[in-house]
């Protein structure tokens, strides 16, 4: 086949109907673009083929999204069946069309006669640009059936499908539990697993010394850190570091910038006593891995009381100042559900993982570059002045640091009282300043209830806000559901809320890379 500007030229070399080597003329049309899809199955019937991928209009739905596979389901009115997924490919075929006729009367050809009714036609009726190919497995298949005790199989299709409008009884009546999962595995294709012999199974090897017995199945010794945990209820805190700590960092530290972090650092905890880690984060410019060896050497870790998940400098003990009140913690998670007049869907601040967003075989993950900045055009020319380095760990001030007028980054948050930058929280926090008498696990230095009473605050100003960004959100009172249908949104020019809100539990957050989280792990 020979390809030119107007057509191809498809000779044929055996010999035919056309004689011992015969040439044809096709023209190629371009502006005919065609799909191609290769079928795992026998195709016997066009309309139950393309039922099996979703019709044309499945099709086109997949078509259009180049990231989406193509979903092929063996059994289209099942809504239980597993699809198989084909990939996308770019391709640059043709799709040639071959007629052979044969006339009623042909001629016999052992008495001489030649067969000259055959005729043969071809004709080019596409140019195939996108193929998809169904190259992995089948999952796993469910059918929706029941076992009777004497071993035979009952289908539950006409219990369980809601084919047409039903009266109670369909609803009443006893179906056996049939909860299939939505999906058996992750992946369609063999992947090939290079098993390696356990770490503890090689001559020589000796078990690591573990500091506790209920540790299950280490292969290998955790790296150590070597920071000092400190509970609420222990009476003493360290005065200096361990020396396995001492010697990590000194080890580590021979370049001058590392010097520099260690000066900044015990700058920071001079200038203030108690850091979150994402506090630090946000004053220094430093590499996280290389900030697990700088804590434990200038601070210890609290894990449990008003001052839980923070490091506090060697010496210090905030259990009995009462000027370290301003260094407690404060548990925020922004609260959402329709009593508060918005769903999570519709908050403005979305969590970054979610167990909604289950990742299915049916998308191909392609890793996208980040698209120009006018900033980045502009800046791209010839300057007198050199540009600062880029600040590759810096965190922003919004992950430790609450100001009125703005969202959180995240749907749960953890600050220190000394970072919420708001006039009425600050009353609320030093209305007993002077009159400190106890410090307690729960509520430190500060009076009961202290952070519930700062949580409402939060809330009802995180309302404010998100109304102003949403005002659909937030009917006017007029349009308000009664009290006796589905609560709506509250009064918030009022302040108030109904017993209802004020005895709500805080929900667990969904997680996001800049709580603070918990990290005994990283430092045992």
């Amino acid at each position: 086949i020979a390809g030119g500007a107007d057509g191809l030229t498809v000779a044929s070399e055996a010999a035919g109907p056309w004689g011992p080597a015969a040439t044809a003329v096709l023209s190629l049309p371009q502006d005919r673009r065609l799909v191609c899809v290769e079928h795992p199955c026998r195709v016997l019937s066009v309309d139950k083929i393309l039922e099996t991928v979703g019709g044309e209009e499945g099709m086109s739905r997949t078509y259009a999204d180049s990231s989406r596979r193509l979903e092929l389901y063996f059994r289209p009115r099942d809504p239980y069946c597993h699809p198989v997924c084909g990939n996308r490919f770019p391709s640059t075929s043709l799709l040639l069309r071959v007629r052979r006729r044969v006339a009623k009367g042909r001629g016999n050809e052992a008495s001489g006669d030649s067969p000259e009714q055959e005729q043969m036609s071809m004709e080019i009726l596409g140019i195939i640009g996108t193929t998809y190919k169904f190259q992995g497995m089948a999952d796993f298949q469910y059918l929706a059936v029941h076992a009777q005790p004497d071993g035979t199989q009952t289908s539950l299709y006409d219990k369980i499908l809601l084919r047409r409008p039903e009266k109670k009884e369909f609803f009443d009546q006893d179906v056996p539990l049939f909860i299939p999962p939505p999906i058996f595995s992750r992946l369609d294709n063999p992947v090939d697993y290079f098993y390696r012999p356990e770490i503890q199974h090689r001559e020589g090897y000796t078990h690591p010394v573990l500091s506790s017995e209920n540790l299950i199945g280490l292969s290998r010794a955790r790296r150590p850190h070597n920071a000092i945990f400190v509970s609420f209820e222990d009476k003493d805190v360290p005065t200096e570091p361990l020396e396995a700590a001492v010697q990590n960092w000194q080890r580590f530290c021979a370049h001058p910038d590392k010097h520099r972090a260690e000066e900044e650092i015990k700058q920071l905890f001079e200038k203030r006593p108690v850091w979150s880690k994402n506090a630090v984060k946000c004053n220094m410019e430093i590499h996280p891995e290389k900030l697990k060896l700088l804590l434990p050497f200038v601070a210890y870790y609290m894990l449990t009381g008003p001052w839980r998940s923070l490091w506090v400098q060697f010496g210090y003990d905030p259990r009995t100042d009462p000027k370290a009140k301003v260094y407690q913690v404060l548990d925020f998670r922004i609260r959402c559900g329709m009593k508060h007049g918005y769903t999570p869907n519709d908050m403005p601040v979305k969590a970054k993982r979610s167990t909604y967003n289950y990742s299915l075989p049916i998308t191909i993950n392609k890793t996208v570059p980040p698209p120009a900045r006018l900033q980045d055009i502009t800046e791209g020319g010839p300057s007198t002045l050199p540009r600062p380095a880029p600040c590759r760990y810096k965190l922003k001030e919004s992950a430790y640091i609450f100001r009125e007028g703005t969202l959180p980054p995240y749907r749960q948050m953890f600050y220190q009282l000394c970072d919420l930058e708001v006039e009425s929280l600050k009353r609320i926090i030093h209305r007993n300043d002077g009159k400190e008498t106890e410090c307690t696990e729960r509520d430190g230095w500060c009076l009961p209830k202290t952070s519930d009473e700062l949580r409402d605050i939060m809330s009802n100003m995180i309302k404010q806000i998100i109304r102003s960004k949403r005002p659909a959100l937030f009917p006017p009172k007029a349009q308000r559901p009664s009290s006796g249908g589905p609560r709506g949104a509250l009064d918030m020019d009022s302040g108030e809320e109904d017993e209802e809100d004020e005895e709500e539990e805080f929900q667990p957050s969904e997680g996001s890379d800049n709580e603070m989280e918990t990290e005994m792990l990283s430092y045992v």
